[in-house]
């Protein structure tokens, strides 16, 4: 049985693995990341290798895999990740400058997490909507485009009370 992943983590994997022929449970390793992370939050290299042992593939294959998409978090985030798209269309169609206006009211670089935990900022690759720019994604889910300074205050705004009314509830 799983030290770091639920019962319910588990079994959502072992629906995965029946998309697949039983002798590629590799091919599910992508979703069983996905799931790994929703539930803890980032894919710590003990994590990694519970998936890896679960699957019955190499740790290093699953580093690999976790390591070269950037949805996957491979180090501790905060409760709202928000990727800017920096690809060239975007960097010149205001996606520098909505990156620059994150960093200045989040007061943190690219890479970094907020103090209180809420906020990390990180670059990202073409999310395919040019035409929409500047792009940023909250959480890996959530695609927000045409985003200027009052929209970007807002959607900050947004998510600093969505935390609060989530921290007011578990109490």
């Amino acid at each position: 049985m799983s030290k770091l992943l639920s019962g319910e983590a588990c079994r959502k994997i072992d629906r995965e693995l029946t998309k697949f022929p039983s002798d590629q449970k590799q091919s599910s390793v992508m979703a069983a990341l996905a799931i790994a992370q929703q539930e803890r939050g980032w894919l710590s290299p003990e994590l990694m290798q519970e998936v890896a042992d679960y699957l019955g593939m190499p740790a290093i294959a699953v580093q690999e895999v976790a390591s070269f998409y950037n949805m996957f978090n491979i180090k501790p985030v905060g409760k709202h990740k928000i990727t800017v798209c920096t690809n060239l269309p975007c960097g010149l169609s205001g996606g520098n400058a909505a990156a620059a206006h994150l960093q200045e009211r989040l007061g943190i670089g690219f890479g970094e997490t907020t103090t209180d935990g809420l906020f990390t900022l990180v670059p990202g690759e073409c999310m395919g909507a040019c035409g929409d720019a500047p792009v940023l994604l909250v959480n890996n889910n959530r695609m927000c485009s045409c985003m200027t300074n009052e929209k970007i205050d807002a959607m900050l705004a947004d998510l600093k009370q969505d935390a609060l009314k989530q921290e007011e509830q578990k109490k």
